[in-house]
């Protein structure tokens, strides 16, 4: 920020300086390829949407990169040092969750059965889902009623996954 918007001049909320533009002209496109070039290092999985850990750190990503475009009390450099030390915590997460199934149940939540032929009333509550959610999410997926589905599960990146029911299939006799 320039010393005229820390100063409460009401015309920095439009303009500050031609400095500042040019900054976030030059720190922009460098801190992106920064951001592309770890997040290549770093594998598809930091980016994901497996669980909760995961959307935290995407949005510290994003929260990250903003600072560093629109925040000239930050550098590139301590921008992309912050972006390397997110994703190299994600990654040791991550690895700790493969090595230690008690850091896998703290870090990543389970399947949440909510429907099965009817509602399962305290996963509901549990999860804080409300009928009409699952419902929403059968017409999501295709379904014109409660009726089509076998079951609905939140997933532990936080979608509602539908499974269709399956027409029961005459006997055969042999």
């Amino acid at each position: 920020m320039s010393r005229t918007r820390r100063s409460g001049n009401p015309a920095g909320m439009w303009f500050d300086s031609w400095s500042d533009l040019g900054r976030i002209l030059v720190v922009g496109p460098l801190a992106y390829v920064a951001l592309v070039a770890v997040l290549r290092i770093s594998g598809a999985r930091t980016l994901s949407k497996l669980n909760a850990f995961d959307l935290v750190v995407t949005v510290a990503l994003g929260s990250t990169l903003a600072t560093v475009l629109l925040s000239s009390d930050v550098s590139l450099a301590e921008g992309v040092l912050g972006l390397v030390v997110l994703i190299l915590l994600q990654y040791l997460v991550s690895r700790a969750s493969l090595r230690w199934p008690r850091v896998e149940r703290i870090v990543k939540s389970e399947p949440v059965l909510l429907y099965r032929r009817g509602f399962v009333g305290p996963e509901m509550r549990r999860a804080r889902v409300t009928r009409d959610e699952v419902h929403q999410a059968a017409r999501a997926s295709g379904r014109a009623s409660l009726a089509e589905v076998e079951a609905v599960v939140l997933e532990t990146d936080g979608t509602l996954s539908v499974l269709p029911a399956v027409p029961d299939l005459p006997e055969r006799h042999g």
